[in-house]
């Protein structure tokens, strides 16, 4: 547990500490479009590309997260789901990131917690080849975003609410490290500083996003506190996080 005068940092993953768009998330989405295909086949809606795109995204919009809506309104399962969306050939063949990741994020001062919508298998294998592990005193990933027995990934208010009283942490204390400005929004409503990774939004925008697609801003939005290219600038940037040693 974090004092109380020391930061508590939520960090994602996708698209923050590495580059997802370069391969995993195109990998993602073709692996969810095939699961969307079927359940559009199993109860007898076109399952062309155009009527897989629009239920990706309406959910998306609806949700949060496009699982969310193939759960409550199609009867799949969750860890079906998950395990399909996340199959590769060849995860760290894949993966493309930024060199002395590891070195920023120990220049951070206080605790750190791994926060992603994606499944925890996946996400500790990466976290892992990145060699970032050693920075995380905790691992959230989706499986464990329940709240009152209901799956609430990000942007939940109720889940972050949840982690918030859980660690003992006030929202002015913490700060939330994301490429996804919706995550941000929510995050900064209930008090908690916002930081926006934006290295990666050029392909986010190309893919939509492994979820079904986020607000592409290029400005900085006013319930972000820092927008920086990457992570490594975070350090430069703790007074205005009031992170400062």
């Amino acid at each position: 547990m974090a004092s109380n005068t020391t930061p508590l940092w939520l960090f994602d993953l996708d698209n923050t500490l590495h580059n997802a768009s370069h391969a995993i998330f195109p990998a993602i989405n073709a692996n969810m479009n095939r699961i969307i295909q079927r359940v559009l086949e199993k109860d007898g809606l076109p399952s062309d590309e155009a009527a897989v795109n629009h239920m990706r995204r309406h959910y998306w919009k609806l949700y949060g997260a496009t699982l969310l809506g193939l759960v409550r309104h199609h009867g799949v399962g969750v860890d079906e789901f998950l395990h399909e969306a996340h199959l590769f050939d060849d995860l760290t063949g894949m993966v493309r990131a930024e060199r002395g990741i590891g070195r920023w994020l120990a220049r951070l001062p206080g605790q750190k917690i791994l926060l992603t919508n994606a499944p925890r298998r996946y996400s500790r294998e990466l976290v892992r080849h990145l060699g970032l592990h050693r920075h995380f005193s905790h691992h959230i990933a989706i499986e464990s975003m329940h709240v009152h027995r209901q799956l609430r990934p990000k942007p939940s208010r109720l889940m972050l609410r949840k982690l918030l009283a859980r660690h003992k942490a006030t929202p002015r204390r913490c700060i939330l490290v994301e490429d996804t400005v919706d995550n941000l929004k929510t995050a900064r409503e209930l008090g908690v500083r916002t930081a926006w990774v934006t290295q990666y939004l050029r392909g986010s925008q190309a893919l939509l996003g492994h979820i079904g697609g986020q607000r592409v801003l290029s400005r900085r939005p006013a319930f972000v506190d820092v927008k920086v290219r990457s992570v490594r600038q975070l350090p430069r940037r703790l007074a205005a996080l009031g992170a400062v040693r």
